[in-house]
């Protein structure tokens, strides 16, 4: 491996560490990034899904205690936990079955800066709009959700295929939506991302197999790395802000960077 292609996966591996679980797009910012960069070869599509799963391993171990009790209430067949269970599936499952039909068009627009900026000016006018319409909470728990919300708000999942949406920010804004409680919000997206992201990368990987050279592995697994001990400062400062601020900040933040981008396809 170069040392260009090292600092490379340090950088995007630092980026998806900080975005991941913020409704700002990590996958466009790693567009974005790599762009500027001129990280663009064959394997590059490929990197910037598998690296998303270090993000995903922070989130097992920030929460394993909550993991580690529903894994227990399982085995008792504790309601709770089998609600728990069911809603983080029932969630995953859109995303599942349009990832699989829709991979192909999915990683031609993962090479679409374009794309991406007008996703994120987007976005960030729709979570301000939403931040001013929600003001009644009807579920305050993961567990507590009904059937209907968590398959709503797997739905609203897919939409972040489209680079630049945000995976994180479909999902809260979905929450919201429905009724349901800004942290408990941002928790449940954490936990709908494990399945959804793990089978992404590993479906992402297989397709791509023959594209991936040995580099780009070494690339991958420093990247995943990185994004694993960014993220696990991220995930739980991420919930304290949104209480403390709600999700505008965000929204300006996206609005701005999604115009910034633009400018510079402009000019290039």
């Amino acid at each position: 491996m170069t040392a260009t292609h090292l600092l490379h996966a340090l950088i995007l591996g630092i980026i998806e560490g900080l975005t991941e679980f913020l409704p700002v797009s990590s996958t466009g910012h790693l567009i974005l990034a790599a762009e500027l960069l001129g990280f663009t070869g064959e394997g590059s599509a490929a990197f910037k899904i598998a690296i998303q799963l270090g993000a995903i391993l922070a989130v097992l171990v920030a929460y394993r205690q909550r993991f580690w009790n529903v894994a227990m209430g399982l085995l008792r067949r504790d309601r709770d936990a089998i609600a728990f269970t069911r809603n983080i599936l029932i969630g995953f499952l859109p995303a599942m079955l349009i990832g699989a039909v829709a991979y192909e068009g999915i990683r031609a627009l993962l090479q679409s800066p374009t794309t991406v900026a007008v996703a994120l000016i987007v976005g960030g006018v729709v979570i301000l709009a939403i931040e001013r319409m929600v003001k009644v909470v009807k579920v305050e728990t993961v567990e507590a959700m009904p059937l209907g919300t968590a398959v709503a708000i797997g739905v609203m999942q897919c939409i972040a295929m489209i680079p630049g949406v945000s995976r994180s920010g479909a999902t809260i804004m979905g929450a919201l939506l429905m009724g349901v409680e800004r942290k408990t919000a941002a928790e449940f997206s954490f936990f709908l991302a494990v399945p959804t992201m793990m089978g992404a990368t590993a479906y992402s990987l297989f397709k791509d197999r023959d594209l991936l050279s040995l580099d780009d592995m070494q690339a991958i697994g420093i990247g995943l790395a990185v994004a694993f001990v960014v993220a696990l400062a991220v995930v739980k400062a991420f919930v304290a802000i949104v209480g403390r601020f709600g999700f505008a900040p965000f929204a300006w933040y996206r609005i701005i960077l999604g115009a910034a981008a633009l400018v510079w396809q402009g000019m290039r």
